[in-house]
């Protein structure tokens, strides 16, 4: 099997990541200044069909890192969705924030509660509020519908874990997460394996990626790849005839 990349600036991408492999950040002169992880937008194409855009920004904090990101549909609704996701220093779930802008104006709050993740639901106005509970510990990851920035979140984790902090002769095998999909109310498990290198054809040329596939519960498998920079690069789920492409 090919090996995985490797470098160490893959371990200073992301808090969870330098506390599972057992490191430190570097020192810098400005050490509560959060640091910019990846910033960027993914365009996402159907049929061939530009269909919608998730832009999307991440940073590492001194205390947790935060996940910002939007999406809007370009054909149909033009839906457009909002989430603000936030870990903790350790990798836990400290709190994750979804909001539909447009057609509707529903919110849904997710925060750790004592053994439960409780996510607070508010559907369009003026429908009453619900709450619900999953007993699910604070590691859970979550992987909410049309944000493709929280798949490159998972891969961190995924190599993190995987590779046991030793990046240089890493091969990583097939690994389980529990997450939770809030926007469908719906705990579930994701698994993630590495495949290797692949060349992939892109509008700049050939490059070689790696490739990895997520399944999530008993949905079709994704493909993702990653580049050198440990940075998801694109996605194609083949069923649905979708592809996600960084632009």
């Amino acid at each position: 099997m090919t090996r995985a990349p490797s470098t160490c600036r893959f371990m200073r991408f992301f808090t969870v990541l330098v506390a599972c492999l057992g490191t430190t950040v570097a020192a810098s002169n400005q050490p509560d200044k959060p640091h910019v992880v990846d910033s960027g937008a993914f365009a996402i194409f159907v049929n061939g069909q530009r269909a919608g855009v998730e832009t999307f920004h991440i940073e590492q904090g001194p205390g947790f890192s935060t996940a910002t990101s939007e999406f809007k549909a370009t054909i149909g609704e033009k839906a457009v969705q909002k989430a603000e996701l936030q870990i903790t220093a350790a990798g836990d779930l400290q709190r994750y924030e979804w909001r539909e802008l447009s057609p509707g104006k529903a919110h849904i709050l997710v925060e750790p509660s004592d053994q439960f993740i409780l996510e607070h639901v508010v559907p369009n106005p003026p429908a009453r509020p619900v709450d619900q509970p999953f007993l699910l510990p604070p590691a859970t990851m979550i992987l909410d519908d049309y944000f493709f920035s929280h798949r490159e979140i998972l891969l961190w984790r995924y190599l993190a874990v995987a590779c046991a902090g030793n990046l240089q002769k890493c091969q990583p095998g097939r690994t389980s997460f529990g997450i939770l999909i809030p926007s469908q109310h719906v705990p579930e498990m994701a698994t993630l394996e590495y495949g290797g290198a692949e060349k992939v054809q892109t509008s700049a040329g050939e490059h070689s990626y790696s490739r990895f596939t997520l399944k999530v519960g008993d949905d079709p498998e994704w493909a993702l790849y990653m580049d050198e920079n440990f940075k998801l690069v694109r996605i194609v789920i083949a069923s649905a005839k979708t592809e996600v492409v960084r632009e």
